[in-house]
């Protein structure tokens, strides 16, 4: 069974995934990068370094957000967003999106990307001084798809 997720579907899917794909353009250049995120209901957060993504996002600010739930290959939940980059250079703002990213429930066995801090799981002493770029971006509009076995839109992912 193929069917569209709904609103409560789309943000569960968002809210339980790690890693996600943002797709980015400039001029004659198509970029989609997988990122490690956190969601908070209204925003994607991330954090990088310097590199053709945000190159490309600094030039084009608006982008394309995908997130795959994979049970097995017939049971599946896809969700496609569509929003605007926006990068945290105020401090305020970037520690939060530090704090947003630091309060993930990261599995034990995971990438040292995802860990933000050389102390993980521990917060470092001065947040503010982790380097790199914090950025989210701003969702404006959202859909997803499904493929389930069962006879309901509703299944375990």
């Amino acid at each position: 069974m193929l069917g569209i997720l709904n609103d409560v579907q789309i943000e569960e899917v968002l809210r339980s995934q790690l890693v996600g794909r943002i797709g980015c353009h400039s001029g004659q250049n198509i970029y989609v990068v997988p990122i490690s995120y956190a969601y908070d209901g209204n925003y994607i957060y991330a954090h990088t370094f310097e590199g053709m993504k945000i190159n490309i996002m600094r030039s084009n600010p608006h982008v394309c957000f995908e997130v795959d739930s994979l049970k097995d290959l017939s049971e599946w939940k896809s969700v496609i967003a569509w929003g605007e980059f926006q990068e945290l250079t105020e401090e305020t703002e970037r520690i939060n999106g530090l704090k947003i990213l630091m309060e993930r429930n990261l599995p034990i066995l995971s990438s040292s990307t995802m860990h933000i801090s050389p102390h993980w799981p521990f917060p470092p002493k001065e947040i503010s001084k982790i380097e790199g770029i914090v950025f989210r971006i701003r969702l404006k509009e959202k859909s997803g798809r499904f493929e389930s076995n069962q006879a309901s839109p509703h299944f375990a992912g």
